[in-house]
């Protein structure tokens, strides 16, 4: 373990974007609120999750897409799009096109699997190919290639009026170095590292070896470590933590109250490993911005990050959603030794 912690480097913020479904509009509109929020507080990223068929954030681009026009600075990202949903290919275009239309600040997260629920939508989502689709890291791979510029066919040149390329258009140079990938396992970090990308970890991690440690910040800095030797540019390769922090600062006491009941009703699944993946959940920290500080340098993985994307709990309401980020901010920022953003 370092003597001391890395000084915070980068503040970022993380949020789900949940929306009523009888007005859903209003719901993205406070998402786009408070990236606004988070530019004007000085914080440097502010990233979207991703949900399919519930009441969240379905689309993160377009989200981006929009957030890049009433913004000007802060960054942009995905935790994460899950690849199952996805072509690799047309993905590739839509990211490289927000990434122009923001001036080059996005930083979009991904990661593989099967969809979840996969045997109640493949019939909606692949009706004729259900079966043989790919969710390994080979469809990772197809992003990077062709966000980095690779060809993505044989076939370029005039064709009557119309020009084509090989490769995906547009292109935007520098986006390649800003994929992350979304793992918890010693697996996915690795293959993060060997394939030049930067890594996201967040308050779910998989205790893979039964009988091993159950310490979730020992098993989240060996990610961290594996990730960075397996990466060309080692110690100094990207690593991003996203636990749920709950500064109280400048909260009221109900909302003190509705945050550690919040945190009380979710404790129970951080004691042990669950369910046949062994997912082991971190603890949200809920407290003021000293008391949070000091449990997070005492953090075996925290102490070798040095940026972060906190993530915003569900079920809050917006006026919450402002003091947490504010206080984010203005105190919990300066205790962890990040200079605020120019």
């Amino acid at each position: 373990m370092p003597p001391t912690p890395r000084p915070l480097r980068k503040l970022g913020f993380l949020t789900i974007g949940l929306f009523d479904e009888s007005d859903p509009g209003r719901g993205h509109e406070s998402t786009l609120e408070i990236i606004e929020l988070g530019e004007r507080l000085g914080f440097d990223s502010a990233w979207l999750r991703h949900r399919h068929l519930q009441y969240g954030i379905s689309s993160p681009v377009a989200i981006m897409a929009a957030a890049s026009q009433r913004t000007s600075r802060i960054e942009l990202g995905t935790a994460v799009i899950p690849l199952g949903w996805e072509n690799p290919l047309r993905l590739a275009e839509d990211l490289a096109t927000v990434d122009l239309l923001s001036g080059g600040r996005i930083n979009p997260g991904v990661s593989v699997g099967p969809p979840m629920h996969y045997d109640q939508v493949k019939e909606a989502l692949y009706p004729d190919t259900a079966d043989v689709e790919d969710f390994s890291y080979e469809r990772v791979r197809r992003l990077l290639d062709f966000v980095r510029g690779k060809p993505a066919t044989d076939f370029s040149g005039v064709e009557g009026f119309e020009v084509f390329s090989d490769r995906v258009q547009p292109h935007s140079p520098g986006l390649g170095r800003r994929l992350w990938y979304g793992g918890g396992s010693l697996s996915s970090a690795r293959w993060a590292g060997e394939h030049g990308m930067n890594f996201l970890t967040s308050s779910v991690v998989k205790a893979e070896n039964p009988g091993e440690t159950t310490d979730f910040a020992e098993i989240q800095l060996s990610h961290i470590r594996a990730f960075r030797a397996a990466h060309p540019d080692g110690e100094a390769a990207r690593v991003s933590q996203g636990l749920v922090v709950i500064p109280t600062d400048s909260a009221t006491p109900a909302q003190r109250a509705k945050y550690e009941e919040y945190a009380a009703k979710r404790t129970p699944r951080t004691t042990s490993p669950q369910g046949p993946a062994r997912l082991l959940f971190a603890p949200d920290i809920v407290g003021t911005s000293a008391e949070i500080a000091e449990r997070l340098h005492a953090h075996a993985a925290f102490r070798e990050i040095d940026e972060v994307a906190f993530a915003l709990p569900f079920t809050f309401e917006h006026e919450d959603y402002v003091q947490i980020l504010t206080d984010m901010a203005t105190e919990l920022g300066p205790a962890l030794g990040r200079r605020p953003s120019a």
